[in-house]
């Protein structure tokens, strides 16, 4: 059993009582905390920074008992989401709270994937040793002669098992990720449980041993070790206009570590939408050529491309340092010169988007790769990319957790950083779901206007979209509104684009051509036609477009009748209305997951795996497996 502390609604215990033994896991008392490992006390609320937690928590008392526990953002004290219970981890003098594989294996082998019990009664929950059953809520009852509070979990034939607090660990919700799946409840007292468990073990074992066979063939090749910083990055990284967040910080540390060492990095960036992943890139780019290699950055949208243009032109003015684009946003003599300048070693950095993927695309002396988002490109040119990567360092950066990295970094098979501290200042966009109505959207848009502000209003059909931006003008004769689609002249579609940044344009009615990377800080009020025909994750990408500054922001889900929708899609909004606070990208994919299904990133196999024991189990056992092929030991149970 490791060292850890678990702490529950309604538990008796005093202040002090906690407070002594959160400096026994090696927790250190501040005034507030700002960090994993910090707690503070104030009065009878406790706050404190878990390890691995992505926020810290906030504890209530009435009396000596907890009251409350809830995450809380620290930028400004608000509550995000209630807990029922939560797992404390003790600090290591060699803590990555990062990366899951740094932790004592010891932990690992009964470490929830996210930490603490998240669940509500009549949820299905996965029980370790006795399967899948059906939490009824938290019940008194007697072990050896003691009352305790204990987890009431009902299984099949209404047999009732109680689970200890201090046994809470070994419970998870249930998350199958097989849309429309029958979830069946085990038998209490049945070894089914227990070969059901070694027969998923078994069929993770291969796909657990092929991804350790490439990540071991690629660590045993020398690639180039980049120099340490000198002056001259120096000096680029302290033009840098805003403060670092910790997480920022850390991200930036982990890869110039990465690409001053020989093994060739593949590097993971998770975070938020303007969470300043583009600043970790740039950084690693600038350091790229200071050595005299060659940058590309692969995006998946011409707009992307332009922006990223824009930025790392504005961001690298002051050094001697060639950025260029490869889009459709160049005509043909444009991207002639562009290709002999990459050639010839006379451009540095090349932004753009698959055109980067073609075969006259030749580099004298490619460094690194920087992917945007690759789960948005297609499969042949991923295999592209595969070819591209051998020896050059790569980082991948991305705002949606797609379950594949999600397997891999959790079982430490893939390096990633996550950012998951919002910038200073940063406000949570105000999500509204609303009817289509014409009173509301008017009030809306004029709302916006009169504090000089600019609209997104998303219709996602080209074929209505100049009717529908009449019927605008209509509504608001005085506002200047015009419409980008992916369909325009490239010409027309940039000169669009500029006069919206410029704020020559109040209202861009536009379709979804804008849900990668733009970023504009004066629009501020996100209007989207028919939210109901969008993904969850869709949805989030596209709010991500308002509230990147320190303004308040408002995005409107509009809607057909409730009756109307689909029960996927009234989950889907429910859910984006409930996760509107920040930091809440996780939360929402696998919300989208359990919603929608996984599809086949797996295969059908693992994901019947998965539907078979749960997400939470499923990911216990493959690190278990990764942890004895790695040791050379033979399958054991479990």
């Amino acid at each position: 059993m490791f060292r850890h502390i678990k702490i529950y609604h309604r538990q008796s215990i005093s202040i002090d009582e906690l407070s002594s033994r959160l400096l026994g896991l090696g927790y250190e008392r501040v005034t507030s905390v700002f960090q994993e490992g910090e707690f503070c006390v104030r009065g009878e609320v406790l706050d404190i920074f878990p390890f691995t937690f992505d926020f810290p928590i906030r504890l209530s008392w009435d009396f000596d008992v907890i009251e409350k526990i809830a995450t809380f953002n620290p930028a400004d004290g608000r509550l995000l989401w209630d807990y029922e219970v939560v797992v404390l981890l003790p600090r290591r003098k060699t803590q990555s709270v990062k990366r899951i594989i740094d932790i004592d294996p010891s932990v690992l082998e009964e470490l929830p994937v996210y930490n603490f019990v998240d669940f509500r009664e009549g949820d299905y929950v996965v029980h370790t040793e006795y399967g899948i059953g059906r939490y009824l809520g938290l019940r008194k009852a007697e072990f050896k002669g003691v009352e305790k509070d204990a987890l009431a979990i009902e299984y099949l034939g209404g047999d009732i098992l109680y689970v200890p607090i201090e046994d809470a660990h070994l419970v998870q919700r249930y998350m199958g990720f097989e849309k429309g799946i029958k979830v069946t409840l085990s038998r209490l007292g049945s070894s089914e449980w227990q070969r059901l468990k070694e027969r998923v073990k078994r069929g993770i074992y291969n796909m657990a041993a092929e991804m350790l066979r490439a990540q071991a063939l690629r660590s045993r090749l020398s690639g180039f070790s980049f120099p340490e910083d000198d002056e001259i990055q120096m000096a680029f990284e302290t033009s840098f206009p805003y403060e670092e967040t910790p997480d920022q910080r850390k991200a930036i540390e982990d890869v110039k570590m990465d690409m001053q060492s020989s093994r060739p990095m593949d590097r993971l960036i998770c975070g938020e939408v303007g969470y300043g992943k583009t600043e970790v890139a740039m950084r690693a780019a600038f350091k790229a050529v200071l050595a005299g290699k060659q940058v590309a950055i692969l995006v998946p949208t011409t707009l992307l491309a332009e922006q990223h243009y824009t930025n790392f032109r504005e961001r690298m003015k002051d050094f001697p340092v060639v950025v260029e684009m490869l889009s459709r946003f160049r005509t043909r003599r444009e991207q002639k010169r562009v290709l002999e300048g990459l050639e010839r070693g006379e451009v540095d950095i090349v932004i753009g988007t698959h055109r980067l993927l073609s075969p006259d695309v030749r580099f004298k002396d490619l460094g690194l790769l920087v992917i945007d988002e690759e789960q948005r490109f297609g499969v042949k040119h991923k295999e592209r990319m595969k070819r591209m990567r051998v020896l050059v360092d790569v980082l991948t950066m991305t705002a949606t957790p797609i379950p594949r990295t999600l397997y891999m970094s959790l079982m430490g098979i893939k390096d990633i950083s996550v950012i998951s501290t919002p910038p200073q200042n940063r406000l949570s966009v105000e999500t509204r779901l609303v009817r289509f109505d014409k009173d509301i959207i008017r009030q809306a848009i004029e709302k916006e206007l009169s504090r000089d502000g600019q609209v997104f209003f998303l219709h996602n059909r080209v074929e209505t979209i100049e009717r529908r931006a009449k019927w605008l003008r209509g509504l608001l004769p005085d506002a200047r509104i015009a419409v980008a689609h992916g369909q325009m002249l490239p010409a027309e579609l940039e000169r669009v684009m500029l006069e919206f940044i410029n704020h020559k344009i109040d209202v861009l009615v536009c379709t979804t051509i804008i849900e990668s990377g733009i970023d504009i800080p004066n629009a501020n009020t996100l209007i989207i036609e028919r939210a109901d025909m969008f993904g969850l994750a869709e949805l989030h990408q596209l709010r991500g477009r308002v509230g990147r500054y320190d303004r308040q922001a408002y995005a409107y889900f509009c809607l057909p009748p409730m009756e109307l929708l689909s029960e996927d899609a009234k989950k889907r909004l429910k859910a984006i209305e409930k996760y509107s606070d920040l930091g809440a990208g996780f939360h929402l994919a696998m919300e989208d997951l359990e919603i929608r299904g996984a599809g086949n990133i797996l295969g059908t196999e693992q994901h019947g795996y998965i539907a078979a024991v749960g997400f939470d189990l499923y990911c216990r056992l493959l690190r278990q497996v990764i942890s004895e092929i790695t040791a050379g030991e033979r399958m054991g149970s479990f």
